[in-house]
């Protein structure tokens, strides 16, 4: 059997429309806004004084999970500062912060942060420093 060429590009356009009707259309686009979370509270950490009053400083590179409700869920240390006492006061004050959570199509969702904390030395020494140094130096005379 012979076919002329009219009948061919009919079956030939009959098919490609039958794979193309068969094929899975792609699923839509999310809808809604998707956006990082944002600071909502977020107060620094409380300069361990003793360390302030020595000149002690460093930054410390927390590694951070903002829940879908805005509160901190976990913390991990990512680079200590090389003094415990910092790097525990830093992730004191994260566990406290709270944040707007970051949004998926429009759906609160959770997400890792890093954050990174640094402790100045005061430029000027705080004036506690003067009485923990006397009180250090009367408990030595004292023994």
């Amino acid at each position: 059997m012979r076919w002329s060429a009219d009948v061919r590009v009919v079956a030939i356009a009959l098919l490609a429309f039958g794979l193309a009707a068969c094929s899975e259309a792609p699923p839509p686009a999310p809808v809604g806004k998707t956006q990082p979370p944002s600071a909502v509270s977020t107060p620094p950490p409380a300069y361990p004084e003793a360390l302030a009053c020595a000149g002690v400083g460093g930054t410390v590179q927390l590694r951070v999970l903002i829940g879908t409700d805005g509160h901190i869920g976990k913390t991990e240390l990512v680079t200590s500062s090389g003094n415990r006492e910092l790097d525990a006061a830093a992730q004191a004050a994260v566990r406290e912060w709270t944040f707007n959570p970051a949004l998926q199509a429009g759906r609160p969702t959770a997400q890792w942060i890093t954050v990174p904390m640094t402790f100045h030395v005061p430029s000027e020494r705080p004036e506690a420093c003067d009485a923990r140094e006397q009180a250090a130096a009367e408990a030595l005379q004292k023994k």
